[in-house]
């Protein structure tokens, strides 16, 4: 079973994912409600799959995803944002996000995106 750290500063957003990924096989390794804590959460517990959400207080989620890449450069992070712009998604993938899904999301749609690295 694929272990998942949920970055999201919205509680209602981290709850909505974990209801899909549980429902769907995937295990709540933890939940981060900002890229700060979420760069903490991945050390301690290395999960097999993040999401991350972008906009976020503390440290957003560009910031957390190169702090996440560079202490494992393997690591398997979806970005998830209610901004789908260009801009973003170009610098997540090059930042070393797997995945962009744009907000709002469908069940599927997470689903496709994390079921590539089952």
């Amino acid at each position: 079973m694929k272990r998942v750290l949920i970055t999201d500063d919205a509680n209602f957003m981290r709850l909505s994912l974990k209801q899909i990924l549980t429902k769907n096989g995937y295990e709540i390794a933890g939940e981060a409600e900002n890229g700060e804590v979420a760069i903490k959460l991945y050390r301690e517990l290395k999960p097999d799959i993040v999401t991350m959400d972008i906009t976020m207080p503390v440290l957003g989620g560009l910031d957390a995803l190169r702090g996440i890449m560079a202490l494992d450069s393997n690591a398997k992070v979806i970005m998830i944002s209610a901004m789908g712009q260009e801009h973003l998604v170009r610098e997540s993938i090059m930042g070393g996000a797997r995945s962009f899904i744009v907000k709002p999301f469908k069940e599927d749609v997470v689903i496709r995106a994390l079921s590539q690295f089952v």
